[in-house]
C-alpha cells in the first residue's frame, strides 16, 4: 500500500447537516481509507456516537460548529467528558478567532474553517490518526520505562494519561496531556511554536502558531499557580517554549 495510505480502515463519524459539503467529506475520507458514517443533526451526530461507543467506537469525529438540535461544541463537550482521546475536527463557517479558540479550549484537537481544500482537509485527518498511533506506539514500547513523571509539584501518571498538581488531580485535554509530556520529556529544550506544531500536532503550516499559543495557555492555567509567572511551561522570548527543569 502507497505511502500516501493509512495502513487500516478508520471509523469516522461525519456531523454535518449541509448533504453537499457532508458528502464532500464523507468522499474525502474514504480516499484515504476510511470508513464515515454521517448523521444530520446534532442529536443524531451523539446518539451515533453514544451507540458505537458501546461497540466498535469511532476513530475520529468532524463536526460541524452550527447544527440543528445541538450544536458541534455540546457534542464535543460531551465526548470529553466521556473519554479524552478520540481526535475531534471541528468544521466551521466563522472566521473569528474566538469561535476557533472556544474550540480548541473545550477540547477539539483541530478545526478548519469553510471552505477548505479536500487535500488540506485530508492532511490534518492523516495528521491526527499519525498522532494517535504515535502516542501508541510510544506507550507500548515504553511498557518497562518508569511511567511517573515527577517534578516539584507536579506529577504525570502515564499509563492512565492523569496529571496531579500537589496530589490533586487536573483534568487535561488529550492533546494537554501529550503537550505536557513531551515539554517534560526534554526539559530545558526550547521548541518553537513552528517544531511544537510539527512534533506534537502532527503538521505544520504558517498561520497556525496561534493554535499552540491557545494551549500553553489553557495548560498554564491549569497547572500553574500563577499563569503570569509559569514554573513549569515557560516562554523564551523570541523562540518558543521550554519546560523549566531548574
Amino acid at each position: 500500500m502507497g505511502q500516501h495510505k493509512l495502513t487500516m480502515a478508520r471509523k469516522v463519524l461525519i456531523v454535518e447537516d449541509d448533504p453537499d459539503i457532508a458528502a464532500l467529506v464523507a468522499m474525502s475520507l474514504r480516499d484515504i481509507d476510511c470508513h464515515c458514517e454521517i448523521a444530520i443533526d446534532g442529536p443524531k451526530g451523539l446518539t451515533r456516537w453514544q451507540e458505537a461507543a458501546k461497540t466498535v467506537p469511532f476513530d475520529l469525529a468532524v463536526l460541524d460548529v452550527m447544527l440543528p438540535g445541538m450544536d458541534g461544541l455540546e457534542i464535543c463537550r460531551t465526548i470529553r467528558r466521556a473519554e479524552n482521546y478520540m481526535p475531534v475536527l471541528m468544521l466551521t463557517a466563522k472566521s473569528s478567532e474566538l469561535d476557533r479558540v472556544l474550540g480548541l479550549e473545550i477540547g477539539a484537537d483541530d478545526y478548519l474553517t469553510k471552505p477548505f481544500s479536500i487535500p488540506e482537509l485530508q492532511a490534518r485527518i492523516k495528521a491526527l490518526f499519525r498522532r494517535v498511533e504515535a502516542f501508541s506506539n510510544k506507550s507500548e514500547n515504553s511498557q518497562n520505562e518508569t511511567r511517573i513523571f515527577e517534578h516539584k509539584d507536579l506529577r504525570l501518571d502515564l499509563d492512565r494519561h492523569q496529571v496531579f498538581i500537589k496530589d490533586k488531580p487536573v483534568d487535561l485535554t488529550a492533546r494537554e496531556f501529550e503537550l505536557l509530556h513531551h515539554f517534560a520529556s526534554n526539559p530545558d529544550h526550547v521548541y518553537s511554536r513552528a517544531q511544537l506544531l510539527d512534533t506534537v500536532w502532527g503538521y505544520n503550516h504558517d498561520g497556525y502558531e496561534h493554535t499552540v499559543n491557545t494551549h500553553i495557555n489553557r495548560l498554564r492555567a491549569k497547572i500553574e499557580e500563577d499563569p503570569a509567572k509559569p514554573v513549569y511551561i515557560q516562554t523564551v522570548w523570541g523562540v518558543g517554549y521550554k519546560f523549566g527543569a531548574g
